[in-house]
């Protein structure tokens, strides 16, 4: 089950968290990947991994906010594999602080990142997947999307661009649904990741934060990886337009 043999992924944000154990996953399942990110050496170290495992990456640094290195990223990868059929969209930016004290370059760095560059980045897949009639994007959302009970004082931005993400996915969804693209987001909880470090570095904060989990720990990458290699494959061939919260019961109570 959920073998890609013979697909191709493009992965953005692949140079950590759950780019990284996202993009070994599908590597593992046999997809040929596209790392992109901005940080190259860890992206060059990723794909000598994958290539130790037996599978096939090729890095191309990216800045999602800038359109013409999606361009030639969407290109350098069909332009390598002959094809782009998964599309992860993960590259994000998180920032906190008062509402009252928020400034416009702050909001917009955050919904730039989080919001209008997964459009793009889709946008720009979606136009090669319909070559092929088959494709997959999956965008990684948040518990703090809204609609699920769960904001977070100081961090407004973020949460409006997760929720966007959540309304992007489902309208892309419908757009694509007879075009043979499926279109799902994963809304993670909290997840062990360089984003994270810094809650981990605020006893009072993260204690807080471990009482709100039923299951009383932060998420492991590799348990996001798991969902994405089920949504990037044939037996997701009916899901679409989900959000999928992963989140050691979060939500649930």
């Amino acid at each position: 089950m959920f073998s890609l043999t013979g697909k191709v992924a493009l992965v953005t944000g692949a140079s950590s968290g759950i780019g990284r154990a996202s993009a070994l996953a599908l590597a593992k399942q046999g997809a040929k990947i596209a790392l992109a990110a901005r940080r190259i050496e860890k992206l060059e170290a990723l794909a000598t991994e994958i290539k130790t495992l037996g599978g096939e990456a090729i890095t191309i640094p990216t800045d999602v906010l800038k359109q013409e290195e999606v361009l030639q990223a969407i290109e350098k990868t069909v332009t390598a594999f002959g094809r782009l059929d998964i599309l992860l969209n993960n590259a994000g930016v998180g920032s906190m602080g008062p509402t009252l004290e928020m400034t416009s370059d702050e909001w917009d760095k955050v919904i730039n990142t989080n919001l209008k560059a997964y459009f793009f980045v889709a946008q720009t897949a979606a136009k090669e997947m319909l070559k092929n009639k088959w494709g997959r994007i999956i965008n990684i959302a948040s518990i703090l999307s809204g609609g699920v009970g769960s904001g977070i004082a100081g961090a407004v931005n973020y949460c409006a661009s997760k929720g966007g993400v959540v309304a992007l996915t489902e309208g892309l969804a419908d757009e694509f649904a007879l075009q043979g693209i499926t279109v799902n987001a994963i809304g993670p909880g909290f997840i062990e990741t360089e984003m994270t470090e810094g809650v981990k570095a605020m006893p009072d904060m993260y204690n807080a934060l471990i009482a709100r989990i039923p299951m009383k720990r932060f998420g492991k990458a590799e348990e996001i990886a798991a969902t994405v290699v089920y949504l990037a494959s044939e037996e997701a061939s009916y899901t679409t337009g989900a959000t999928f919260y992963i989140d050691g019961g979060w939500t649930a109570s």
